[in-house]
């Protein structure tokens, strides 16, 4: 097992008072070496610690004073000191499969490990969940957990993860709704694999097994120009709109069974189908806005000014973890940048999805355009604006005008670059950085007070 490093200690806190650096290496806590940022967090709410570290080739051990469950002050390199829990499923659907070569080693890295279900919301099987995971689970609360079901038949299930454990891992789910650990759980829908019929029968399998489930998000096949797999495709516009039809039908069900609609279809299927994206109240809260479930709506009511506040994205369980490092979809996204001339033409950056939900916003705007972005980096039928890359960005604004202000949203960037590893000072012209909300880009886009 490895020792995490501290890459960060806040100034005035315990652990900057007793002397803890960054680059100490984190070897124990009160003589017990956690194995993750979970149990880490347990051992620091003690008042008294010993903690041991290793600094420059010298162990020490440095005592902390502090209030009972008062925060010690240190972030660490990682949220699993010990080996992450690695996927032994072979999906053919699987996203990491299908991207290209030469990206940072990171991306490629596929989990299904529980504690990053618990910490950040990542999707685990369930496949190499055992019976001492259960029991740590639930003696530690560990919830919400977040589950990828895509089927309830075992033999389709065990197919589409091309592992036998597919077909039995779910008694897992079973087990951990009995323990009244809140469940989030998600369909990816392939076209002629899980849809049409399969989708009916796994909606039953839900509402008969699983109905204490918080929510399910049914998303579409996404499906990039480096995948190897042969029967996969796209969905056709007719069957985005059956899987609408086939959830919108099992809200109403969901509604008289369970007192809520469960189930989500992704707003992607909404644009692939050419259809409106449902009213505010029927996202119940919007607790899926992360997995692209509401997040149009959303967008379009902070756009109009409807709300006070942004509505997503959430927060995450990690920030309330002292140490825990932000990663994925929660990691700084890059510093927002708004240069103060504002009387210059304006053109907002996105991607090809994003352009159908603002050009409706940006109709009666005279001196403001919608840049859409193909991305043929990734190629398929990627158009979420998140997945743009700067190889992309270069293309589109090398034919546009200087001089011009153009708006780039941040949900692109993950600590200030994009996923091809270059960033915003690589473009060749300025880009301003907005934060992905309605909120701000109604901000962004409002004049300069004289």
């Amino acid at each position: 097992m490895s020792s995490p490093l501290i890459v960060a200690v806040a100034p005035g806190s315990p652990a900057d008072r007793a002397g803890l650096c960054p680059g100490d290496e984190l070897r124990a806590l009160n003589g017990e070496a956690p194995r993750d940022v979970i149990r880490y967090q347990i051992l620091v709410d003690d008042p008294d610690l010993e903690i041991e570290v290793s600094r420059g080739g010298l162990d020490l051990t440095i005592g902390v004073q502090k209030a009972a469950g008062e925060p010690l002050g240190v972030e660490v390199t990682s949220a699993v000191f010990d080996a992450v829990r690695t996927c032994d499923n072979h999906c053919e659907f699987c996203f990491i499969h299908q991207l290209p070569a030469g990206m940072r080693s990171s991306l490629y890295q596929r989990d299904d490990d529980y504690r990053l279900s618990f910490l950040y919301g990542n999707f685990t099987t369930l496949t190499r969940f055992t019976e001492l995971d259960l029991e740590r689970v639930i003696t530690e609360r560990l919830s919400p957990l977040y589950v990828s079901i895509h089927a309830t038949d075992p033999e389709v299930r065990s197919e589409m993860l091309r592992n036998r454990r597919g077909a039995t891992s779910l008694r897992w789910l079973r087990a951990l709704l009995d323990a009244e650990v809140q469940v989030h759980g998600q369909l990816v829908v392939c076209p002629g694999v899980n849809d049409g019929a399969v989708l009916e029968d796994t909606m039953v399998g839900i509402a008969d097994r699983y109905p204490e489930l918080a929510t399910v998000a049914v998303v579409p096949l996404g499906i990039s120009r480096h995948g190897r797999e042969g029967r996969l495709r796209p969905h056709t516009v007719a069957e985005a709109g059956a899987t609408i039809d086939t959830i919108e039908a099992w809200q109403g069900r969901f509604l008289e069974i369970v007192g809520r609609r469960l189930a989500y279809a992704a707003d992607e299927y909404y644009l692939l189908a050419d259809r409106p994206f449902p009213m505010g109240e029927s996202y119940e809260g919007f607790a899926l806005h992360e997995d692209g479930i509401g997040m149009a709506r959303s967008f379009v009511q902070e756009f109009a000014g409807e709300v006070e506040a942004p509505i997503g994205p959430r927060a995450g369980f990690f920030q309330s973890i002292d140490g825990a490092p932000a990663t994925g979809y929660r990691a700084p996204r890059g510093q927002v940048t708004l240069r103060p001339r504002r009387t210059a033409p304006v053109a907002v950056l996105t991607g090809t999805y994003g352009a159908e939900i603002l050009a409706p916003l940006l109709a009666d705007r005279d001196d403001v355009a919608v840049l859409p972005v193909e991305n043929r980096f990734f190629g398929g039928n990627i158009g979420v604006t998140g997945l743009l890359v700067g190889e992309d960005l270069q293309r589109v604004l090398a034919d546009q005008p200087p001089g011009h202000r153009y708006l780039l949203p941040d949900v692109c960037l993950s600590g200030g670059r994009f996923l091809d590893g270059t960033t915003p000072e690589d473009l060749p012209l300025p880009v301003e950085i907005v934060a992905t909300d309605g909120l701000s880009l109604r901000a962004a886009l409002e004049p300069v007070a004289a």
